[in-house]
């Protein structure tokens, strides 16, 4: 007989109950399919964190908007001065290069951590204990100061002839000490994403191509790194970043960086607020088309995995930001029979 449960319509079969009063005892029900409101779990708290949240952002947008301090027309005036947008050539500049400086260091070391000598792989490690364990800042004003250590530098053999030699104050400018310290210092935090990379490679692919008669240079280029690609590419990234947000330090050595550009700016006006405003809306800028780059620059290296799991950049950032669909009830069928 029909039963209501819940409000739901259940139909259950008796398969020993005759259809009829004159069917034989033999005779069975088959089961009935029904159809169930599957009814998702309610997340009060979820509600709850969410009008939370919604409520906080509308009143920092509304005290953004109202709070005359903030001087938008300022910002407006600034942000594409000529001023800051020199100190942003720079500062993309800094970035490249001292970047780049870093994965070749990075590089090298990571194979020399790796390497069956043991010299090599104590150095490698001394370089990346010593430049990971002082702080960058104190790296940077070391390295302005060299001068008081070594007032002229030359370049030769060592022990031997000298090929250039020169004033230590003519050869490290603060250019070139921004980028001998942030190359330097990035180089020992690469090393150790590379190492960890080619270290999650699998390490019967080197034995397999040590059994084909391929050179250990040969594999690691063509066959254990392209495979560890896949691991360095995305902390690589998150260094580039913190890279360049890092270059501002270069302020310091009185380098024209899109920080000092701004700080020589408020300093004469004191518009300090709106200046600051400036640059952080030029580093998130950069830091938006480094994170798409990124992005794409994952889904190159993610061969051999299956694409479908990739979300493009476009569909997770419209996940993510535009689309916000509550559950809703799916409808399910279920046979239910029932013996006695």
């Amino acid at each position: 007989m029909p039963a209501s449960t819940s409000g739901q319509e259940v139909a259950l079969g008796d398969s020993r109950a005759p259809t009829s009063a004159g069917a034989s005892s033999g005779e069975s029900l088959s089961p009935t399919r029904v159809a169930l409101d599957v009814v998702p779990l309610r997340h009060p708290g979820r509600w709850a964190a969410t009008a939370a949240v919604a409520v906080l952002a509308v009143a920092v947008v509304v005290s953004l908007v109202t709070n005359a301090r903030f001087q938008w027309g300022i910002v407006g005036d600034y942000l594409f001065s000529k001023p800051i947008l020199d100190g942003v050539r720079l500062t993309l500049l800094l970035t490249v290069v001292a970047q780049t400086i870093g994965i070749v260091v990075g590089v090298g070391l990571a194979v020399m951590r790796l390497s069956p000598n043991p010299i090599l792989a104590r150095a490698a490690w001394g370089y990346i204990w010593f430049f990971r364990g002082t702080p960058l800042l104190v790296q940077l004003i070391f390295w302005y100061n060299l001068s008081a250590l070594y007032p002229t530098m030359s370049f030769g053999i060592p022990f031997g002839p000298t090929f250039v030699s020169g004033n230590a104050n003519d050869i490290i400018t603060p250019f070139a000490v921004a980028i001998l310290g942030l190359g330097l210092n990035e180089g020992a935090y690469t090393a150790e994403i590379v190492r960890g990379g080619i270290s999650g490679v699998d390490r019967g692919q080197s034995e397999a191509a040590k059994a084909l008669g391929i050179t250990h240079t040969q594999t690691l280029r063509r066959i254990v790194l392209p495979q560890a690609m896949r691991l360095i590419v995305p902390p690589i990234g998150n260094q580039t970043i913190l890279m360049l947000k890092t270059t501002s330090l270069v302020s310091v050595l009185a380098l024209a960086d899109l920080l000092y550009a701004a700080q020589a700016i408020y300093a004469r006006t004191f518009q300090t607020v709106p200046l600051l405003i400036v640059v952080s809306l030029w580093y998130l800028a950069i830091t938006s088309v480094l994170t798409v780059g990124q992005h794409f620059l994952e889904r190159h290296f993610s061969y051999g995995l299956d694409r479908r799991a990739i979300v493009p950049f476009r569909q997770r950032w419209a996940n993510n930001v535009t689309k916000f669909r509550p559950r809703r009830p799916v409808q399910n069928s279920k046979d239910v029979s029932e013996g006695a």
